[in-house]
């Protein structure tokens, strides 16, 4: 007897080459598993011999799972197997079993996909065969290891594949089957479509050619011409249907779903695939290590308010993974759905997506490096905006400031201890009653004037809105609502009527972003508060959406909307929980459909509206996020704990939302819930002032955790990780921009740099700021040391230019409680600037320029500046963009594209790591210099005082 508690995919394999169609497949065709055996005389008479045997097992069995069976009480019943399996005599159905199980016993555990996913049904025999499924109890598991004991059979009825023709963009054939599945409403006639996008990109469609069917509502690339010389092989299984899909230059099978049968029923779509390798990342949103375990590991996407945890779905849905390639190579693919979805790796290894709505509609990246796979997945949802400059300063906020007096205290603690900081935030404690769009007349009655002070000293502000309008305010007293229900910008129920939930105002009713009208509601809201606070950025929260009752305070009703035929492993088991109904009614579609969108569709329209009000770039941090969300706001990781292993932890969340578009991401810096303790909020400081977004929270009744709020010799290490990344800003700066033009990563994993070396594809301990600079944390207490991997080649530390020549080596580190190892990879320029109190004044320092020569004395490295808060800047060739190159003793500076920006700053002076021997003579401008040289091979000139709009020439003999 089997109750699964955890879902598992479906898959076998096949091979093949060419662009070509499979009528049907060959003898000595190469498979992952074994031929099917046709039956024997042998076989037959073993058969006949023990039929009476197994109808008496089966009966004492089946007897005993009766006694044992579900009550019919449970919310999620299983559908009934379909009416077809019954018509068949019992004589018939035994010897079909008996053949069936002999088939199944081919079949590896590997390579089991679950025919069974429903949580809690508890699985016998009989359900699973009344499926025309494998039914083996494996003696070496348990339902809690993941291993399918139901499992599909090589001979489950699937599609077959017909009216196969070319297209201008690919091909389109009829994909129809006979047999209906255990699912209901099986649509038994589908349309496939490939589109030869690009020689990077595979576009794949299955449709419903009889029926409109629901497609996600993002912007996505038009093509109107095929690829002329596509880097993959495209091969079409025709019965049973499949879809195999190859690198040209290796023959790498990239995807393969022949391996199990295509389901796609009215709210029940699944396939399987083949993966190359073990090495799968992104999936988002989980708290998991970077690198996905494949043993049986399911990973749940549907939006969902809830503190990180594991095997959870957490707050976004990004159903794309990216992965490695034995030989190196990489590749990635997108599932363009919003639904409900289950994605279930097995250690064969191999995929299954298991969505309850919309198309399959998705999106194949051949690289061929890590790099390239996530610029051609951008290239399909849109590149991360660039940020305003402050975004990339220290933030500080926690809930529980009691009265803007209190924040403006730690303001002031802030810049008397000389501690950078460039953004102060309140959560929702300023509000009246925690009403969006008010100001608490009492205890911040001087947050305009705090924000005033703030302005005045290069500082910005920023405050969270709630996705929840109060319901219940007299009428007349509160615009928000009063005006929203005029214009009908509210979530309806299955009546009509404004759905109510409740969150923290008490009852609510939830804005529909997906309508223009809320979009024009939203903004007049923002502006007239903007008016009374002058706010400069915008925190949006609890926008999964959250609900603290489940679905709406009238409950929700009784449908396959609510109660679908299949529920994905989602937190608290039902679509309803802790958010509002899956069938309230949207602009768009229905909830069900567009639930986790939310977060996008808030996120979009907040950015739209700060354009609008300041004019300047947008600056919005979401919870909830979906692909494309880097377009319009970032992402903090959400309610985490003050501990190590969230300290950790962090990273890897890090690393996957630079991988998923979203490279403006940060974990709340000492952690958000539970009592800071001193040590652990160094070591964060230290790891925080390298998240792309560093920002310090926590909660309320907490002690503070302020950098001020510690002891002299904490607050000072603090200080200096702070004075760190802000001398690091002209860097920073230059990566967000690469990711805005290029789709490039900001914090990037090793293994995109060493994409050839495969101990650093697990790596997640560390991380590099682009190719340049490689970050080794301390992540453990009590210990003044760190261990840390050197991939091959050449690295200098950071502070002292001291040189390691490492053959891919695991390296110990000092690390001193002040101290947070950096080291510059070989062939890097890096520009740098004196640090202060805030971004503002930082970024009109000189630069100075430090050098890490690869072993042969060449580098390269470069800068892009404008004026760090003007939209569009690189749109309209509103900046300077400088390369830097070092090569036979000589850097020089080649300012390709030219702004008066650059004319305000200057390059003051400039070191080179890993020069081997001591100048006799240094010419700037073929003028001498003075220069300083250090026995670790370090060559410094100062005083320069060089235009940085003009080219600069440095060389040394």
């Amino acid at each position: 007897m089997v109750s699964y508690k955890l879902l598992n995919p479906d898959d076998e394999q096949l091979s093949g080459e060419g662009n070509c169609l499979v009528e049907e497949q060959e003898t000595d065709r190469a498979s992952l598993l074994p031929q099917r055996l046709p039956c024997s005389i042998t076989t037959s008479l073993i058969v006949t011999g023990c039929l009476l045997l197994l109808l008496c097992g089966s009966w004492l069995v089946g007897t005993l799972f009766w006694l044992h069976r579900p009550s019919a009480l449970l919310p999620h019943k299983p559908p009934s197997p379909s009416k077809v399996q019954k018509t068949a005599s019992r004589v018939n159905d035994t010897l079909a079993n008996s053949r069936l199980r002999e088939t199944c016993s081919l079949i590896p555990e590997v390579w089991r996909f679950d025919c069974y996913p429903e949580k809690g049904a508890v699985v016998t025999r009989e359900m699973c065969e009344a499926r025309n499924c494998c039914f083996i109890q494996s003696s070496s598991s348990s339902p809690s290891d993941g291993i399918p004991w139901c499992y599909y059979s090589l001979e489950f009825p699937s599609y077959t594949l017909r009216l196969v023709n070319d297209t201008d963009l690919g091909q389109k054939g009829m994909l129809v089957k006979e047999v209906k599945t255990y699912y209901p409403a099986d649509i038994m006639t589908l349309e496939l479509e490939t589109r030869y996008e690009s020689d990077a990109r595979l576009r794949v469609r299955i449709t419903d050619p009889s029926s409109s069917r629901y497609e996600v509502p993002i912007s996505v690339p038009t093509v109107t011409k095929k690829a002329e010389g596509p880097a993959y092989t495209v091969e079409l299984s025709k019965e049973p249907f499949g879809l195999i899909v190859k690198r040209s230059s290796t023959g790498t099978v990239l995807l393969n779903t022949t391996v199990a049968p295509l389901l796609y029923a009215d709210q029940f779509l699944q396939f399987s695939t083949s993966l190359p390798s073990n090495f799968i990342y992104g999936l988002g949103e989980h708290l998991s290590s970077f690198l996905h375990d494949v043993q049986w590991n399911t990973l749940t996407m549907w939006a969902r308010d809830v503190p990180p945890m594991e095997k959870t779905n957490l707050y976004g849905a990004h159903p794309f993974y990216l992965a490695m390639e034995e030989d190196g190579n990489a590749h990635g693919f997108f599932l363009l759905n919003s639904n409900a979805m289950d994605v279930i790796l097995q250690p064969a290894p191999a995929l299954t997506w298991r969505t309850i709505g919309g198309i399959l509609d998705f999106y194949v990246f051949l690289g061929p490096d890590p790099g390239s796979v996530v610029e051609q997945y951008l290239d399909v949802i849109g590149r991360p905006a660039m940020p305003i400059y402050w975004a990339l300063g220290y933030h500080l906020c926690r809930w529980g400031f009691n009265s803007s007096e209190s924040t403006w205290e730690v303001v002031k603690r802030m810049r008397n201890y000389g501690v950078p900081q460039d953004v102060m935030w309140n959560d929702i404690d300023y509000m009246d009653r925690i009403l969006d769009f008010t100001l608490d007349p009492v205890n911040f009655a001087t947050l305009p004037d705090m924000v005033k002070d703030l302005h005045a000293h290069g500082q910005r502000y920023v405050l969270i809105l709630d996705a929840g309008i109060s319901s219940i305010q007299p009428e007349g007293s509160y615009l928000p609502y009063d005006e929203g229900l005029k214009r009908g910008v509210f979530i309806k129920d299955t009546e009509g009527k404004t759905l109510i939930g409740k969150v923290w105002p008490g009852l609510t009713a939830y804005p529909d972003f997906s309508d223009n009208v809320t979009h024009e509601w939203w903004y007049e809201n923002l502006k007239k508060f903007h008016e009374q606070v002058p706010f400069d950025g915008l925190w949006i929260d609890m926008n999964e959406p959250s609900n603290f009752v489940d679905g709406s305070t009238n409950g929700c009703p009784s449908n396959n909307l609510e109660n679908p035929p299949y529920t994905p492993g989602v937190l608290g088991g039902l679509l309803r929980a802790k958010t509002i109904c899956a069938s309230a009614l949207q602009k768009q579609s229905i909830h069900y459909n567009l639930h986790s969108l939310y977060g996008l569709m808030e996120g979009k329209a907040s950015a739209s509206a700060l354009r609008r009000i300041l004019a300047k770039r947008p600056f919005v941090i979401s919870r909830s996020t979906f692909p494309s969300q880097g377009m319009y706001t970032g992402h903090w990781l959400g309610d985490n704990n003050s501990q190590w292993k969230d300290l950790s932890s962090s990273i890897s969340g890090i690393l996957t939302f630079n991988l998923l578009g979203i490279p403006l991401v940060g974990a709340d810096i000492c952690g958000f819930n539970e009592e800071p303790q001193e040590e652990l909020c160094i070591r964060w400081t230290q790891l925080g002032v390298f998240y792309p977004f560093s920002r310090n929270h926590n909660t309320k009744y907490m002690q503070a955790q302020d950098p001020t709020a510690f002891s002299p010799l904490a607050r000072n290490a603090m200080k200096r990780a702070l004075l760190l990344r802000y001398s690091l800003f002209p860097f920073l700066y230059t990566l967000f921009h690469h990711a805005h033009a290029q789709g490039h990563t900001v914090a990037r994993p090793l293994m995109f740099e060493f994409p050839k070396d495969i101990k650093t594809y697990g790596i997640e301990k560390q991380f590099l700021w682009g190719r340049s600079l490689l970050v080794t944390p301390v992540l453990e207490p009590g210990v003044d040391f760190v261990e840390g991997y050197f991939p091959e080649g050449l690295w200098y530390d950071y502070y002292t230019g001291d040189s390691i020549n490492s053959t891919g080596e695991e390296l110990r580190l000092s690390a001193p409680l002040d101290k947070i190892n950096l080291h510059l990879r070989e062939g890097s320029v890096v520009p740098m600037q004196t640090p202060n109190l805030t971004l503002w004044v930082s970024s009109g320092q000189p630069l100075h320029l430090v050098t890490a020569l690869s072993d042969n004395g060449t580098a390269c490295g470069d800068l892009f500046w404008d004026d760090g808060e003007s939209l569009d800047t690189f749109e309209t060739d509103q900046y300077a963009y400088i390369i830097f190159s070092v090569a036979q003793q000589t850097m020089t500076s080649q300012v390709v594209h030219n702004h008066v920006e650059a004319t305000y700053i200057t390059v003051e002076s400039a070191s080179f790591y890993g020069v081997k021997q001591k100048p006799s003579r240094v010419l700037v401008n073929a003028r001498d210099a003075a220069f300083t040289y250090r026995s670790n091979q370090v060559l410094t000139v100062a005083d320069l005082g060089l235009k940085l709009s003009q080219n600069l020439t440095i060389s040394w003999m």
